[in-house]
C-alpha cells in the first residue's frame, strides 16, 4: 500500500528471493515470502512475485476445493492456487497467469515445441530443456522489477519439485551472488518436555544440500519465537549464520505476520544481502498505512453466516478475507458462521436466526442448490442484508423468479436441464466447448452501472471486476424479473451483472466475484455496502429495543 507509484530502478537489475518448504506441507512459507515482499515494497521497492506449483495439472481450473482450497482468478483470467490471491493482497498487486508456474504448463510447451521441430532434431531432456523453460519464465516475470519472489510449492525431496530445484541450482550460477538469496522455511516442534526440536530441520536442509543447493536464511515455523540456544544449534548444524535464522511464530491473524518479522529483522537482513540497504527508503519515511489498518481497534461485532457446500475456510478464502478487510474499514470484527447448504431443509431459519447477514458464495454443482434458495428467500423476506457471488446471483434470480414472478419450477438449467423455465441458462459461446480447463468466461469486464441505484453508490457509474462462470441470466426472461421489481443495476451489453431490491435493506447479487480485488484498506465495495448495512441494521434494532 505504497502513497505513490514506484517505478523500476534498472541500475538494480533483478534481485531473487527464492522460498522452499521443508518437512510438511501448508507451513506458511507462501505467507512468509508475500510478508517479505509487503516490508521490501514499504521500503520503495518494486515487488513481484512467481509461485511455482509442480503438480500436473496446467492450471488449478479443474481441481476440486475439498483438495486445493479455492480456485483464485487473476486478471488476465487465470485459474491459479490460492497463494496467489495472498500474495496480490500482501503486496497490493494485480498478476497475471504469467506469474503462476506449474509442471503441466511447463511440460506442456516443450512438447509442444518439440511437435513443432523447434529443438531441430535434438533429443528432448529434464535438462537443459525443461530447466531452462522454468528459469525463462520466471525472469520474464521478474522483468521490470527490482525483486522477485519465488515460492516453489510443496515440500523439498518430493519427486515433483526436482526439476524446479535444479532450475533454481542452474539459477545461482548465472546470478550475481547479491543478486539471489534462498530462503528455506522449516518446522520446529516442540517435544512433550517442552524442548524445541530441530532436528527436522536439520534433516531438510541435509536434503536441500544434497540436489546442490545451500540455504542463505532459515525461517523457523513454530508456535512460539525460537529460543536462543535453537537458533544457535540451528545456525551449527545448517552452516549458516546466526544472524540468518530467524523465527515465525504463530499469528492471530495473517497480517500480523509482516509486523513479526519485521520485529525479527527478516526485511533488513534480506536488504543487505540484496546490496539493497542504502537504496531502501530510511525507515521513519516508510509507509506504515499496513500497521495502522491491521492493528484498529475494533468498535463492533458482526456474524455472517457463508451457505456453502464445502466446510473448509480455504475453499471460500477471498471471501473470508474480504469480510476481514470490510470489517477492518467499518472497525468490526466479522465473525463468519459455516451454515451447510446441503443440510437446511426446514431448520434453515434455525441455522440463519442469529447471523447480521448472509452470503452466498460462487460455486458448481447441484449439491446444497436448494438450502442455498432457502437461505435466499430467508434473506429477502426478513430483511437480513444479503450478498450473492456469481451462484449466489443466479440463485437469487431463481429463488425471486419462483417465489415472486410466479415461475415455481423455475431454475438454472445448469441443475435442472428439464426445467420450463431456465431463467438461467448457459452462455451462447459455451455451447460448442468439450474441454473444462480454462474454457469459461473468465478475468476482468467493464460493467456499466445504472445511475440512481445502490450499485451505483458502491460503484459509481462503472467497475471493473473479475469473473469466472459458465451461465448467465436467460435474456428470454429478463423483462418479467424486472417488471416483478428486480433491478439489474448492471450490465455488460445485455448480460445482467449487478442484481439488486430496491426496497431492501440489502439485498446484492454479482455475477463477478468482487472479493477477488478486495485488498487490506482497499476493500471490495459490495462488502463494505453489506458490512456497512449489517451496522446500520443493528443500530436500528438497538434504537427500537431502546423506545
Amino acid at each position: 500500500m505504497p502513497t505513490a507509484p514506484r517505478s523500476y530502478d534498472p541500475s538494480l537489475g533483478n534481485k531473487f528471493i527464492f522460498v522452499t518448504g521443508g518437512v510438511m506441507s501448508g507451513l506458511g512459507k507462501g505467507i512468509t515470502a508475500a510478508s517479505t515482499g509487503r516490508l521490501l515494497s514499504n521500503a520503495g521497492f518494486d515487488v513481484t512475485a512467481v509461485k511455482i506449483d509442480p503438480y500436473l495439472n496446467v492450471d488449478a481450473g479443474t481441481m476440486n476445493p475439498f483438495q486445493h482450497g479455492e480456485v483464485y482468478v487473476l486478471k488476465d483470467g487465470g485459474e491459479v492456487d490460492l497463494d496467489l490471491g495472498n500474495y496480490e493482497r500482501f503486496l497490493d498487486i494485480d498478476m497475471t497467469s504469467d506469474h503462476n508456474v506449474t509442471t503441466g504448463k511447463v511440460y506442456q510447451h516443450v512438447i509442444e515445441k518439440e511437435r513443432a521441430g523447434d529443438y531441430l532434431g535434438k533429443t528432448v531432456q529434464i535438462i537443459p530443456h525443461i530447466s531452462d523453460d522454468i528459469k525463462r519464465r520466471i525472469r520474464e516475470a521478474a522483468e521490470g522489477h527490482d525483486v522477485c519472489i519465488v515460492e516453489i510449492g510443496g515440500t523439498v525431496g518430493d519427486i515433483e519439485s526436482m526439476p524446479f530445484l535444479e532450475a533454481i541450482r542452474q539459477f545461482v550460477h548465472e546470478q550475481d551472488p547479491d543478486d539471489f538469496l534462498l530462503t528455506h522455511v522449516t518446522l520446529v516442534p516442540y517435544s512433550k518436555n517442552g524442548e524445541q526440536k530441530t532436528k527436522p530441520t536439520q534433516h531438510s536442509v541435509k536434503e536441500l544440500r544434497s540436489i546442490g543447493l545451500q540455504p542463505d536464511i532459515l525461517v523457523g515455523r513454530c508456535s512460539d519465537r525460537l529460543y536462543p540456544e535453537t537458533r544457535e544449534k540451528i545456525a551449527l548444524f545448517c552452516d549458516v549464520p546466526i544472524e540468518a535464522v530467524f523465527s515465525n511464530p504463530d499469528a492471530e491473524d495473517i497480517y500480523f505476520v509482516p509486523l513479526m518479522i519485521e520485529e525479527e529483522g527478516l526485511d533488513e537482513y534480506v536488504m543487505d544481502q540484496l546490496g539493497l540497504t542504502e537504496r531502501a527508503i530510511p525507515k521513519p519515511e516508510r509507509e506504515n498505512r499496513w500497521r495502522d489498518i491491521v492493528t484498529r481497534d475494533s468498535e463492533h461485532e458482526v456474524e455472517i453466516a457463508l451457505v456453502g457446500k464445502y466446510a473448509m475456510e480455504d475453499a471460500y478464502l477471498s471471501v473470508y478475507e474480504a469480510l476481514k478487510h470490510a470489517g477492518l474499514e467499518h472497525r468490526a470484527d466479522v465473525n463468519v458462521q459455516w451454515v451447510d447448504s446441503d443440510e437446511m431443509g426446514p431448520k434453515h431459519e434455525t441455522r440463519l436466526k442469529d447471523a447480521d447477514g448472509i452470503i452466498v458464495p460462487g460455486g458448481f454443482g447441484s449439491r446444497g442448490t436448494e438450502g442455498k434458495i432457502d437461505a435466499i428467500r430467508y434473506a429477502r423476506e426478513n430483511n437480513v442484508p444479503y450478498l450473492g457471488l456469481c451462484l449466489g446471483f443466479q440463485l437469487a434470480v431463481v429463488e425471486y423468479a419462483r417465489n415472486i414472478v410466479g415461475l415455481e419450477m423455475a431454475h438454472s438449467s445448469e441443475f435442472d436441464t428439464d426445467t420450463p423455465y431456465p431463467v438461467i441458462d448457459l452462455l451462447p459461446e459455451q455451447y460448442d466447448i468439450d474441454d473444462m480447463g480454462g474454457t469459461m468466461r473468465l478475468g476482468t469486464y467493464e460493467t456499466t452501472i445504472q445511475p440512481g441505484t445502490l450499485a451505483a453508490e458502491l460503484y459509481d457509474d462503472e467497475c471493473i471486476e473479475r469473473h469466472r462462470h459458465r451461465y448467465e441470466v436467460n435474456p428470454e426472461y429478463i423483462a418479467q424479473l424486472e417488471d416483478a421489481g428486480l433491478c439489474f443495476s448492471g450490465r455488460v451489453d445485455n448480460r445482467m451483472e449487478v442484481l439488486e431490491l430496491p426496497e431492501h435493506p440489502y439485498f446484492v447479487g454479482t455475477q463477478f466475484h468482487p472479493e477477488f480485488r478486495s485488498r487490506p484498506g482497499r476493500a471490495s465495495p459490495p462488502f463494505l455496502g453489506l458490512i456497512d448495512a449489517v451496522l446500520d441494521r443493528d443500530d436500528t434494532t438497538e434504537m427500537e429495543v431502546t423506545r
